[in-house]
């Protein structure tokens, strides 16, 4: 995980300074680990959502006092430049049977999107407790709590 990586110091020093050189660089090792964060939620609006908070890194960078914590504040930025409102819900399938699609689409709509986010994280793409956190900048526990009340409020939609 890119996450886990280190830039060197001097890297992120310079950059803060504005050198430009060691900006592409620094964007050059963000951006692939941004765009892991923004992708498997906003699927086709991923780039967009990644460029976004890649302008917010840049905008903010000279902010950062550790350049130690680097992979952490780009995923907080990441994780809330993501357009959850937006989630893709379009892209839910229900193969052969396209009025059982139309139907979890409409019924994902109803729901925050927090709770949408999560359930599609987890119950869609597949992804664990810690993975989706990760993504949404949330404990494991508070993806927990959100998926519990989000099949709730899925199964209540439905039955609607």
């Amino acid at each position: 995980m890119a996450g886990s990586e280190e830039v060197d110091p001097a890297l992120v020093r310079a950059a803060q300074r504005g050198d430009p050189m060691a900006l592409g660089e620094l964007m050059e090792i963000l951006a692939p680990y941004v765009g892991r964060i923004c992708g498997p939620i906003a699927l086709q609006d991923g780039p967009d959502a990644a460029q976004e908070a890649l302008i917010l890194v840049l905008r903010g960078l000279r902010g950062l006092r550790e350049p130690a914590a680097l992979f952490g504040w780009v995923r907080v930025i990441a994780g809330r430049r993501v357009p959850i409102s937006a989630m893709p819900v379009e892209e839910v399938s229900a193969p052969g049977d396209p009025e059982l699609a139309v139907d979890i689409t409409d019924t994902l709509a109803r729901l925050t999107p927090e709770h949408r986010a999560v359930l599609v994280l987890r119950d869609i793409e597949g992804l664990d407790e810690v993975q989706a956190g990760r993504i949404l900048a949330v404990p494991p526990g508070t993806v927990r709590s959100r998926l519990f009340r989000a099949r709730l409020g899925f199964r209540k939609a439905w039955g609607s």
